[in-house]
């Protein structure tokens, strides 16, 4: 009997072992390793939505980290607050071989504020952890529950976030009520889930194993509109006390103006008549709204408030007025408010803002897009759009941050897709006039003169208003050339709807040119050049420019007279493909050598195979930028 109870020891303990997963990383398959910094070896993701006010959310993710490239990729980080509860957190580090060597929980967790250094109330804190290895590879394993106290944003499942990432095993389980309405949207991922249904719960189950990391690629979309994702959302949904239901734009538009702006809007009688006196000598709603805007951008700064549901109500107009300062959502409904006051129409719109161009999805209506609000003005025959935290750009301008786009309108009729105003190429120019004199010894001394239009108009917002050292300095990495210097610096702007800014620079370049047995060589375009790309063979993914624009410079270069007037050689370059137009010319006229450049990159989205043409037009005009003129000196 004593033997037995040995023996069935040994079984028992043998199972227990061999029968948890293996975390041995030479059992990663040979082509899950190439091109990858880490590899995730099984991650599961469970979401149980108990009910709109009680989802569960619990994750089991092992990922092997094969270098110091895909450190960040084995760090946790969790937020919560007072609607979001982190139940449990543990966790365990195994060597290469698989062997454990650590096992953590929440108390290693570092936890802090989640405030961004420019929010005034945050009640959101964070949890993150970051292991200490640095023998590799090693596989951390997490396992962590959090409860959330709303179904209103649910946890996508992005199975691979990074190029540099690779996967063995992915999954993602929904499970809810029989009877609850969803919608799912399915991108880069044709199967359809295992779906499984009694009386008291539906299932259902998304799988996927065995994705390579990929190399990535130069002027490709943005990872978001092609990676694999499982994106899900309730029809009826709690969030921080407020109930509601949706399924397209125009439900969720008409839900946030009549729960979160429509009670948000009252002023003090006394702002009402201020208003009112302040546009009474305007004709036009334009000029009115003009005013008004600049009041707004005089009065108030932007600073973010999220808490609780502020992280998508705005603080009443009320408050900002008496405050003067306020987020986004804030500032746009103050402004609202104020055109209300004179009866100016408008639309607050929730946008997803960032230089690159996001467009809200017109298929699939969810709270979780759009990071950012603006205000649209549908003025007779000229709407105009307004960016309310910016208290410097211009009255009717966006800028890169959110044109081009598709944003959500908010109205008392529900929610309308609206499209904002592209900043096009033939109006994001940068037209740059110089005059440069070139000394015998090759040093030079000259002006420049640049005109910044369209999305080029903040090319320069860093640097004005700076003192003059400080601006010597900021440019001197714009303008990156050796040696050279910053004498003068001036910034004129004009603030319209179509708005410049005129930059005027005087410099000097020591050994700007070079001298060498007889001759000067002179780089004729130092001030803008296109810088080269890679190329890529058998390209995946679409060629895409995210904005186009117009570059145009002219140099007039004033050479010594001990400079021989030579005949140039041919020089001049043209090339004209579906991306843009290059044109370069250089001319000599006794002692004034000109030099003409024009550059038009056109935006959009290119087939892939169209790379090479790209990678051929780019190459050409980067070996054209860096053309020498070689003149003999007199002896």
């Amino acid at each position: 009997m004593k033997l037995l109870l040995i023996f069935s020891s040994i079984i028992l303990c043998y199972s227990t072992v061999f029968g948890q997963d293996n975390y041995d990383s030479e059992l990663i398959p040979s082509n899950l390793k190439n091109r990858a910094n880490a590899t995730i070896r099984n991650e599961e993701t469970v979401v149980d939505m108990r009910s709109p006010d009680n989802v569960m959310l619990s994750v089991k993710k092992a990922i092997t980290v094969y270098n110091k490239n895909g450190e960040n990729d084995a760090r946790l980080v969790l937020f919560y607050d007072k609607n979001t509860a982190i139940k449990s957190i543990k966790g365990e580090v195994y060597n290469a071989s698989g062997i454990l060597t650590k096992k953590f929980s929440q108390s290693n967790f570092s936890d802090e504020s989640a405030a961004d250094g420019f929010s005034l109330f945050v009640d959101s804190r964070v949890k993150h952890y970051l292991p200490s290895e640095n023998i590799y590879p090693y596989t951390i394993v997490y396992n962590y529950e959090i409860r959330y106290k709303q179904n209103l944003i649910i946890r996508d499942w992005v199975p691979q976030t990074a190029d540099d990432i690779s996967v063995e095993k992915s999954s993602y389980t929904f499970i809810c009520k029989p009877t609850d309405e969803l919608r799912i949207k399915a991108q880069n991922f044709a199967e359809k889930p295992e779906e499984q249904i009694n009386e008291k719960q539906k299932t259902l189950i998304w799988k996927i194993s065995n994705m390579a990391a990929v190399k990535p690629e130069p002027f490709s979309p943005d990872r978001d509109t092609h990676q694999t994702t499982i994106k899900i959302a309730a029809k009826e949904f709690t969030y921080y006390n407020h109930k509601g239901s949706y399924t397209n734009w125009q439900e969720l538009g008409k839900w946030v103006y009549d729960d979160l702006l429509k009670t948000r809007k009252t002023l003090a009688p006394a702002t009402v008549e201020l208003i009112k006196d302040l546009v009474k000598n305007e004709k036009t709603d334009t000029d009115k709204a003009r005013k008004i805007y600049q009041y707004m951008q005089d009065k108030t700064r932007y600073i973010s408030v999220q808490i609780g549901i502020g992280g998508f109500q705005p603080v009443s107009a009320a408050d900002v007025d008496r405050l003067g300062y306020g987020d986004c959502k804030a500032l746009v409904n103050y402004m609202q408010s104020l055109l209300d006051v004179v009866g100016i129409d408008s639309y607050y719109c929730v946008v997803e803002a960032g230089n690159q161009k996001a467009s809200l999805d017109p298929t699939y209506a969810s709270m979780v897009q759009g990071n950012h609000i603006i205000l649209c003005m549908p003025l007779k025959g000229d709407t105009t759009w307004l960016e309310c935290t910016n208290q410097k750009i211009p009255f009717g301008f966006l800028s890169t941050f959110t044109d081009d786009r598709t944003v959500l309108a908010c109205t008392a009729d529900g929610g309308k897709l609206l499209k904002t105003p592209k900043l096009s190429t033939e109006n994001n120019q940068q037209i740059r006039n110089g005059t440069i004199t070139i000394f015998p010894n090759g040093d030079a001394k000259g002006n420049i003169k640049t005109v910044f239009k369209g999305s080029q108009y903040d090319n320069n917002e860093e640097i004005i208003g700076k003192p003059f050292t400080e601006q010597q300095k900021l440019l001197t990495d714009v303008y990156n050339i050796d040696n050279i210097n910053f004498s003068a610096v001036n910034y004129v702007q004009k603030k319209d709807i179509n708005p410049e800014v005129i930059e005027n620079i005087a410099i000097s370049i020591r050994s700007y040119a070079a001298i060498n047995n007889g001759r000067m060589f002179i780089k004729i375009n130092a001030f803008n050049t296109q810088n080269a790309v890679t190329e890529v063979r058998n390209r995946t993914q679409p060629v895409y420019i995210n904005r186009g624009f117009t570059d145009e410079d002219t140099i007039v270069y004033n050479l010594p007279d001990e400079v021989m007037t030579n005949i140039l050689p041919e020089n001049d370059k043209k090339y004209k493909t579906v991306f843009g137009e290059y044109t370069m010319k250089a001319s000599l006229e006794g002692k004034k050598l000109t030099y003409y450049r024009k550059l038009v990159m056109n935006d959009g989205t290119f087939p892939a195979s169209s790379y090479a043409e790209f990678y051929k037009f780019i190459t050409d005009v980067n070996s054209a930028d860096g053309l020498k003129i070689i003149l003999n000196l007199k002896k």
